[in-house]
């Protein structure tokens, strides 16, 4: 690694606004990057880290956007190059790896063509030597069927195909600097795996620094020589990634570390930031006396919900003649929940986790077994007989915001179930119950009048939770409802998950690709794998000892820091 900075940031200020009124959102930092050095950039969303990696690109609106300070790349200032300057730099000399692929790449364009273009356009290769290039390209990022993904549109691959075409893109022109903004956030942990170790390979063998930007501290440990933490557009802490991991100084960076759940210990209450500058939060683990004891509570009784010999199929035209083609995206699973428990459900996407959910709220019809709910088998009911039963199993959604209408304000969102479920006397009273939940969920009064797009993404978390809760479920279904969250404020959701189970005696199916957070949440742990049930049983037995190697391979891929 040379010790002549490849990229040199000074005092860098960025502002969003008009000239009479701006609003800074990043506040005089500083730092380098080396030749052949891999620096991560860690913070959670509006810290400032991707606004930063944009502004080196040329990519932040010229119109709305202030600069102050200096991004020197080879003596170079990239804040005051002109558009032509910056497109024979972009793809060629810096390149990016986006957060989502799927809106990076256009979807109008098979994807061999997509990287071909820019040989073309930087390496002036003719079409047959673009091809050519692209399929060993293709090869180095370990695509399978090279040939085949050249040929595919972007929405014919799996999400961490689509992430590796858009990394033989970055790395096309062998650029001196790559950025990769949150380049696996969406993808299992096995994938991930499979992709730090990629970029890592393909560093050492180009000798090209490195900025890797995420939220999870221990996901850059994994990759990088050094790490600068952000936080509210500021350095807050920078140093040797195996420092500032084993002895962080800041009580954010410490947050960042203390948030995420671990597999070693089961903690009642993960720590936060607030929780952190409160000197006297203590952190307590759960003792197996407890465990113990809780398993006896909720062991002893009749299950709420009991699958047997579930299965569920899907058909598709292949092949000559329109021949069937049929998927068992769930094949025979059995299992039991009880009353207060929370049953894991993980394994990578294809499995049919989510599948079996949709089943289970009666959303998608299984093609074959039983469903029951409290003894009763709900599996063929009538459309009244679901909607009345919609009470007691609920959904957390994913993307909460994706299922708010944006036009109306969140008060009457969260009112809109309890009208249909026919719960509260008048208006009134269902606006009381609806700030009572408001509240229980850490939201203020203000929230009733706000509209989706006015808030967070934790906030709208909260919100999903709330429209939930306020039906007073008996069974809540949580598809991937932490996912795209920083991890500090998926500890605050988690811990108010475990709160409102408490509260209200919840039982939850908790679905998810983080391994370390289900670990955190389950009682019981059941891991899926082509639509089977791989494995089943205690949570921490299974951690502990996973019998079967796909287990294990999920275990194995989970981040784990220094």
């Amino acid at each position: 690694m040379s010790e002549t900075p490849l990229l040199s940031i000074e005092a860098l200020s960025i502002a969003f606004g008009t000239k009479k009124k701006t609003t800074e959102v990043i506040h005089n930092i500083s730092f380098s990057i080396s030749e052949n050095e891999i620096v991560g950039v860690v913070g959670e969303s509006g810290s400032g880290k991707s606004v930063t990696s944009l502004a080196l690109m040329g990519l932040l609106p010229k119109k709305i956007t202030h600069l102050k300070g200096k991004a020197l790349f080879n003596g170079k200032n990239l804040l005051t190059l002109s558009e032509k300057e910056l497109r024979t730099l972009r793809g060629n000399k810096i390149a990016m790896i986006f957060q989502e692929p799927m809106s990076a790449l256009n979807p109008s364009l098979r994807c061999g063509f997509q990287v071909a273009e820019i040989l073309q356009n930087h390496l002036k290769l003719s079409v047959s030597e673009a091809k050519k290039e692209t399929l060993l390209l293709f090869e180095k990022v370990k695509l399978p069927r090279p040939k085949e993904i050249f040929r595919s549109y972007p929405h014919q691959i799996s999400g961490g195909q689509m992430q590796r075409v858009m990394i033989a893109m970055a790395i096309a022109c062998k650029p001196k600097l790559l950025i990769a903004d949150e380049p696996t956030t969406a993808l299992d942990v096995t994938v991930q795996k499979e992709i730090l170790l990629l970029l890592k390979e393909l560093q050492k063998e180009t000798g090209m620094s490195l900025l890797f930007i995420s939220h999870d501290l221990s996901l850059v440990a994994e990759l990088a020589d050094r790490v600068i933490v952000m936080y509210q557009g500021e350095v807050v802490e920078a140093g040797k990634v195996e420092s500032i991991f084993k002895n962080p100084k800041n009580t954010y960076t410490k947050a960042l570390l203390a948030s995420r759940p671990t597999l070693e210990v089961r903690l009642k209450r993960l720590p936060t930031i607030a929780s952190l500058a409160d000197a006297s939060f203590i952190t307590e683990e759960v003792s197996p006396q407890e465990r113990a004891l809780h398993h006896k509570q909720l062991y002893t009784q009749p299950p709420i919900l009991e699958i047997l010999n579930l299965e569920k199929e899907y058909y598709g035209n292949t092949g000559f003649f329109n021949k069937q083609n049929v998927v068992k995206a769930v094949n025979n699973v059995s299992f039991k929940v009880f009353e207060g428990e929370t049953l894991g459900l993980v394994g990578e996407s294809g499995c049919g986790k989510s599948t079996l959910g949709k089943a289970i709220l009666l959303l998608d019809k299984a093609t074959a077994g039983t469903i029951k709910y409290r003894g009763a088998d709900i599996s063929n009911l009538s459309t009244s007989e679901i909607r009345k039963l919609r009470k007691e199993i609920q959904l957390i959604f994913q993307d909460p915001y994706a299922s708010l209408n944006p036009r109306i304000i969140l008060g009457e969102a969260l009112m809109e179930p309890m009208i249909v479920h026919k719960i509260g006397t008048s208006k009134k009273k269902r606006k009381e119950k609806v700030l009572k939940i408001l509240k229980r969920v850490g939201l203020e009064e203000s929230f009733y009048y706000r509209y989706p797009h006015e808030l967070s993404g934790g906030q709208r978390q909260r919100i999903g939770i709330a429209r939930t809760i306020i039906m007073e479920p008996k069974l809540v279904i949580c598809d991937e409802s932490v996912s795209a969250l920083d991890i500090s404020v998926q500890a605050q959701v988690l811990n108010l998950l475990n709160e409102l189970k408490e509260d209200f005696g919840f039982t939850y199916i908790f679905i998810s690709h983080d391994l370390a957070v289900v670990k955190y949440m389950a009682d019981q742990l059941l891991v899926m794998n082509q639509g089977r049930i791989e494995e089943l049983g205690d949570a921490d037995e299974i951690y502990a000892n996973p019998v079967t190697e796909y287990t294990k391979k999920l275990i194995d891929a989970i981040p784990k820091g220094i």
